[in-house]
């Protein structure tokens, strides 16, 4: 990294409301030594920078202190368009809006050279065609709304349509917002059944955020939320053929708790799902190279399924 770049990444991590960052702390996370960073010290110091410094809690800059508009390297904006590119491929509507303002502001601030080169990625930097070509844009959901209650730890209410196609307004604690293959989720306690909950941002309408505050009993376990299981989860047992593990770890809507190496050259993977139907589908697309094991149910559900999308083949036996 050179120095100009690590200097001004200094001042970004020394800005951070809130915290504080030791020389040793710095100097691993640049992976540099003490004297380089005292270095950078003196650096900013003749750029006037105003670090302060604390013997207790460390090094920080005067609250309110701005730095001028940034100047990105080219691989900086490359990583940023990967990122736009991956919101504007979104289904939702408004993620979609919002990260082409974010693009043309950016655009707008850079130098010819780099406006030059951001403008040349901008088709050609393409994240889930699938998402971004396949399917229509839908609006709902209020992510900004959300993001900003998760940020303040406030409350909200909003409507909700069911996948029976019920609508009825529910109350939340929201903690994160998460991505699941194809759509937003936002994850929250429910003030209906006061159990953690997960909501889709598609069937999520007249968002507003209440003036109560909720309060976390201990500090926010994300995994634990995304991989919740309950007294409706069941143990899932497959047997994967090695070609197909990363693939199956990569994507499946759950975490794995037990991998065993078979004498078959098949792999063994041990989880908890609680929705039967939908992981007895998300299997189907591993065909028969993956095979399910137990439960006995899930397997009677592959059964069902089978027989329905062949229909009355004669002589079919499942």
């Amino acid at each position: 990294m050179k120095n100009s770049e690590r200097r001004m990444k200094l001042i970004l991590l020394l800005q951070q409301p809130g915290k504080r960052l030791t020389v040793d702390e710095l100097a691993e996370r640049f992976g540099v030594s003490r004297r380089t960073i005292f270095r950078d010290f003196n650096a900013l110091d003749e750029m006037n920078v105003p670090v302060t410094w604390d013997r207790y809690s460390g090094y920080g800059v005067i609250e309110g202190y701005k730095i001028p508009p940034l100047m990105f390297t080219s691989k900086e904006l490359a990583t940023i368009m990967v990122g736009l590119n991956f919101v504007k491929s979104q289904v939702n509507q408004e993620l979609v809006d919002d990260a082409k303002g974010v693009e043309l502001k950016i655009k707008n601030v850079l130098p010819d050279e780099l406006k030059t080169f951001m403008t040349s990625l901008e088709g050609r930097t393409i994240v889930d065609p699938y998402l971004k070509f396949g399917g229509k844009k839908k609006k709902g959901g209020s992510w900004y709304l959300l993001s900003s209650a998760i940020a303040q730890k406030k409350r909200v209410q909003f409507r909700y349509t069911t996948k029976s196609g019920e609508t009825d307004t529910r109350k939340i604690d929201p903690y994160i917002l998460v991505f699941y293959e194809d759509h937003w989720n936002v994850i929250g306690k429910s003030h209906l059944r006061g159990e953690i909950r997960n909501f889709i941002l598609e069937n999520v309408e007249e968002v507003l955020i209440l003036d109560e505050k909720y309060q976390l009993d201990n500090e926010l376990d994300v995994e634990g939320l995304i991989f919740r299981s309950d007294s409706t989860s069941q143990l899932i047992i497959l047997q994967v053929e090695k070609s197909e593990i990363e693939r199956l770890e990569a994507n499946l809507p759950a975490k794995i708790f037990k991998k065993t190496a078979q004498k078959n050259k098949k792999i063994k993977v041990e989880f908890y799902f609680d929705n039967l139907g939908y992981i007895n589908q998300w299997l189907l697309q591993f065909g028969k190279k993956v095979e399910v094991v137990a439960p006995k149910s899930l397997i009677e559900e592959r059964k069902k399924l089978l027989r329905e999308m062949l229909g009355k083949v004669e002589g079919y036996e499942p």
